[in-house]
């Protein structure tokens, strides 16, 4: 689906900042996997949490910040921001259909159906083997985020007929 942002809008996808915006092609190439988790492994992480924070995310994946690379990290209410490297779905339980949006769309928004519980298995910061069961919205964010890392958008999977834009500091603050 090809991405026509209203001229109120524009102003979001001019920014210079370090989140890519589409129609950027490192968003439609697949990341490659982590050999080995190392140092600058660890920087790129630490560095997309800062960024992730700093606009409001609960979510961001490596090719966001122009990095190829299957690293993704989440934060959704209630959780430390986790990064997690080579990240891949065991299974997927159930279905849920909720609203997303994404930093590298700025102000689009629409439904998304997924899996209601997935099990995933990754590595940590240190390289370490870690699983983890996840339900619900952080169940919604790592799929969204691993679907980043397979050069898949959130309109490639979207509701079309649910599609809106909406500032994303909220109503009040509307261009």
């Amino acid at each position: 689906m090809e991405i026509v942002v209203p001229p109120e809008y524009q102003a979001l996808y001019e920014s210079d900042g370090p989140i890519l915006k589409v129609p950027h092609p490192v968003l439609r190439q697949k990341a490659e996997p982590v050999a080995k988790v190392t140092k600058r492994t660890q920087e790129v992480m630490d560095s997309m949490v800062r960024i992730m924070r700093a606009a409001n995310g609960v979510g961001l994946a490596g090719p966001q910040v122009g990095v190829s690379e299957r690293i993704i990290v989440i934060a959704p209410e209630g959780f430390r921001p986790l990064p997690l490297v080579n990240p891949i779905i065991l299974s997927r339980e159930g279905t849920m259909v909720g609203q997303e949006g994404c930093l590298s769309i700025p102000g689009l928004y629409g439904d998304v159906e997924r899996a209601r519980k997935i099990e995933i298995e990754a590595l940590d910061r240190k390289g370490r083997r870690v699983q983890y069961e996840l339900e619900g919205m952080p169940a919604r964010v790592v799929q969204h985020e691993i679907d980043h890392l397979d050069a898949v958008l959130f309109t490639d999977k979207v509701d079309p007929s649910t599609l809106h834009w909406m500032h994303p500091d909220g109503p009040e603050d509307e261009i």
